[in-house]
């Protein structure tokens, strides 16, 4: 956590006035720093998983659109001005383009994926998996290239996560947003 003053809630205005090119999230009103910057499999797996679905999104015409970070999302159900949210995941898939603007997405992502790195996994496992399924993120995927796992989270019925499905990086894996997307995560160049 970065060390910012003890019992300020902070919003959107304290996150646009920090310093250009510090990477930071806002978590419940909590600035977080980003970890170092990311491993080379890390930036592999995001460059794959985008360019497999912005390959299925323009192969079926689709209108969703797929923003590797840093992409700003702003969770917030007020205005953006009083966001205590605002997360960069490592991919956002977006399918209601009235969520867009030139600062980022408003609002929860179709599908967010997470590269979880060793610097602070909880933050992925826990701090972002309770966020993601408040602001009801319909599909969240936690992958771990250390231990070549993948956690994927989707709404239930009830619009909470249910228990989450796991795989390997040997396993295909059906994408829950799509009727007919499956990424085979063994033939990923990585």
């Amino acid at each position: 956590m970065d060390n910012t003053a003890k019992n300020k809630t902070y919003t959107y205005t304290d996150y646009m006035n920090y310093p250009e090119g510090a990477r930071i999230e806002l978590i419940d009103g909590v600035i977080y720093d980003m970890s170092p910057a990311p491993s080379r499999m890390h930036q592999e797996l995001i460059t794959e998983l985008v360019t497999i679905f912005n390959n299925y999104i323009k192969s079926n015409n689709g209108s969703c659109k797929v923003y590797p970070s840093p992409f700003d999302v702003f969770l917030t159900d007020d205005n953006i001005e009083s966001c205590k949210n605002i997360v960069q995941p490592d991919i956002s898939v977006i399918c209601d383009k009235n969520k867009l603007n030139d600062k980022g997405c408003i609002g929860s992502p179709d599908l967010i994926i997470e590269i979880v790195s060793p610097f602070n996994p909880s933050n992925d496992y826990i701090r972002k998996l309770s966020l993601y399924s408040s602001y009801k993120v319909r599909e969240y995927w936690i992958v771990n290239p250390m231990e070549k796992s993948i956690l994927i989270y989707k709404l239930d019925d009830t619009m909470h996560y249910g228990a989450p499905k796991a795989y390997s990086f040997t396993d295909k894996i059906k994408v829950g947003i799509y009727k007919d997307l499956e990424i085979d995560f063994n033939t990923l160049d990585i």
